[in-house]
């Protein structure tokens, strides 16, 4: 499979099929460069969908207690973790929080992205300049459809593997 650049983007195998990112380093560099580097690192291999709201978003990505095969995996604590890399800061932007759009999780301060993100099912305007977005699925959207819903999940869909395009 050939994409337009390689570098940026993301194959994303889940429990529910492939799903293709192109990660935008033009409009938030550092968090594409994290997503990078915990994907070429394997971190996300494994990591749950924890928080999956009909109507609105999928989230991923606590590769601390997230990671079904990680040592300190905790489906109870899935979502308050990160990486041990540093949070990122703020790469707040102009684009859309539209179906498709992936986005950086955070706390309430705007500088505390770390690991996390999610993917909008839906238009969600109201987190627009308030969350980094950093990609876009654009392939395999009927695929994160299918994820199971929960806020938390039972027996939740998780990542299978990570990688960069380039990598492949």
């Amino acid at each position: 499979m050939s994409y337009d650049d390689p570098e940026n983007t993301l194959v994303m195998e889940t429990t529910k099929g492939k799903v293709v990112i192109a990660m935008r380093p033009d409009v938030a560099p550092g968090h594409v460069e994290r997503i990078k580097e915990l994907a070429r690192a394997g971190e996300y291999d494994g990591v749950v969908f924890h928080r999956v709201i009909e109507g609105f978003m999928a989230q991923t990505g606590d590769v601390k207690f997230g990671n079904k095969n990680g040592a300190s995996f905790n489906p109870a604590r899935a979502g308050m973790g990160g990486s041990s890399k540093p949070d990122l800061k703020a790469e707040f932007n102009t684009e859309n929080h539209s179906r498709g759009v992936c986005s950086m999780a955070r706390a309430q301060n705007p500088d505390s992205a770390n690991s996390q993100f999610f993917i909008c099912f839906e238009d969600a305007s109201f987190l627009d300049r308030q969350y980094t977005v950093w990609g876009k699925v654009i392939e395999g959207m009927e695929n994160v459809d299918q994820i199971k819903r929960g806020e938390p999940v039972s027996d939740p869909d998780s990542i299978v593997s990570m990688k960069v395009a380039a990598d492949l």
